[in-house]
């Protein structure tokens, strides 16, 4: 048999050379890495490596599983090479493009998979290593679930990315720059990353090519200098939430029993739900709690809702809370009350562009707990417009992604808000009268 020497097919540069080293001592890392690093050429190489090592199952975990497809397993270097050019022949097995799985001779198995798909697929799995994709964008629930099963296996995962802003990317940095003795941390930007003959990877005209070019200054220090101040563009709330933080509006927001409590929910059945419990005193609407979950029936929202220590006024959901099933004839809003949540307020369907408007405009008067409502914060931090690449232009549209549920359900809770602040109106005769006067 054919000696085997990895990284296969493969030069690494001096900074890659040295990753790939202090990833074989180390069972979790992060690389923050600029662009055009080849972050995610290195960690594949680390992957195949410990997947010949250990017999077992590895997931290669991007935010959007199509998408990824192009980036990953269809893309063609600038060396002319795919992936697979990377894995020695005598060494795979099989793989399958459509699930794009692989297979090694030995057993263990690579499969790629995108947060965007149902998560239940994989909860009961047996991974013994996870390999993260540029993770500020993609769901931190598959952290969330996979950490335990990981946990058992030896605590193997690995991130690669490039910043975006401050979300659960950076919670997790934070604990790897704590904890130098269990993580390995890479933070590399344009000016620290050199080839072989001692050359700039990403040199200074390049830099000022890009900015000729009319690329967006954050932008260019979010992907060159891994900036963590430059926020998500087409961030719809990130000037919002950074003036929030800085007058410690997202800190703790304690439960006041002397005040009701209300939630807004963004309800789906066959996809994530995302419920927001908030009280207001005077203007200020204060959100001491978030809740949100996929798959998962009327009765497990119900059941949570019960659980809380809360006293509630009313709970609000969407329009399409009336629309009835075929099967019964009967709503969503009848079963719900059936379940004994009877103090249910439907709120009207709502123009997204408009709520978005309005939402920036109320956050001047929102508290948010910062703990308890850290995943509601995230996904209000990374609501983004969608972004058309063969225009190169952001759509005037919102991404339908993770962040999109607690981010509609925040368009809601604002209806309350207006209502609630402003006794003579009526839930149901909000207008854009109303958008402009707020």
């Amino acid at each position: 048999m054919a000696s085997i020497i990895l990284p296969h097919n493969f030069t690494a540069r001096p900074y890659q050379k040295k990753a790939l080293e202090w990833l074989d001592e180390f069972k979790r890392a992060i690389l923050i890495w600029h662009r055009r690093a080849w972050k995610d050429k290195t960690a594949f190489q680390a992957l195949q490596k410990k997947a010949l090592q250990r017999v077992g199952v590895y997931y290669y975990i991007f935010p959007e599983y199509e998408q990824w497809r192009k980036a990953f397993w269809d893309n063609i270097d600038n060396d002319g090479k795919t992936m697979f050019d990377h894995i020695p022949k005598w060494l795979l097995k099989k793989k399958n493009d459509q699930s794009m799985q692989i297979e090694y001779v030995n057993g263990s198995m690579i499969q790629v998979i995108g947060t965007d798909r149902k998560i239940d697929n994989i909860v009961g799995t047996n991974p013994v290593w996870c390999l993260y994709s540029e993770f500020p964008i993609a769901d931190p629930r598959w952290w969330d679930l996979m950490r335990p099963i990981l946990k058992l296996n030896g605590w193997f995962a690995w991130f690669v990315f490039t910043p975006r802003g401050k979300n659960h990317w950076w919670a997790i940095r934070e604990v790897a720059r704590k904890n130098t003795n269990d993580w390995y941390l890479s933070e590399l930007t344009a000016e620290d990353t050199y080839d072989n003959d001692g050359n700039r990877i990403v040199t200074d005209k390049m830099i000022e090519e890009e900015r000729r070019d009319w690329m967006d200054e954050d932008l260019l220090q979010q992907e060159y200098f891994v900036s963590f101040e430059a926020s998500i563009k087409g961030a719809y709330y990130a000037d919002q939430i950074r003036e929030a933080r800085k007058e410690w509006r997202i800190s703790k927001v304690p439960y006041d029993p002397a005040l009701d409590t209300y939630t807004a929910w963004d309800l789906w059945f066959n996809d994530t739900t995302a419920i927001w419990f908030f009280q207001i005193h005077w203007k200020e609407v204060r959100c001491i709690d978030h809740y949100e979950m996929s798959w998962e029936s009327l009765e497990h929202y119900v059941t949570v809702i019960k659980s809380k220590p809360y006293t509630y006024k009313k709970h609000y959901l969407p329009h399409d809370v009336e629309v009835k099933e075929l099967q019964t004839g009967n709503s969503r809003k009848q079963y719900l009350q059936s379940l004994g949540m009877t103090n249910i307020e439907v709120v009207p369907k709502l123009s997204i562009e408009d709520g978005i408007d309005a939402v920036r405009r109320m956050f001047k008067s929102l508290w948010i707990d910062e703990d308890k409502c850290e995943r509601g914060i995230n996904a209000l931090s990374s609501y983004h417009k969608e972004y058309d690449a063969k225009n190169q232009t952001y759509r005037n549209q919102p991404k339908h992604d993770w962040a999109s549920n607690s981010a509609d359900a925040m368009r809601y809770l604002w209806v309350v808000y207006v209502n609630l602040t402003a006794p003579k109106s009526n839930l149901r005769t909000v207008t854009r009268s109303m958008w402009r006067l707020l």
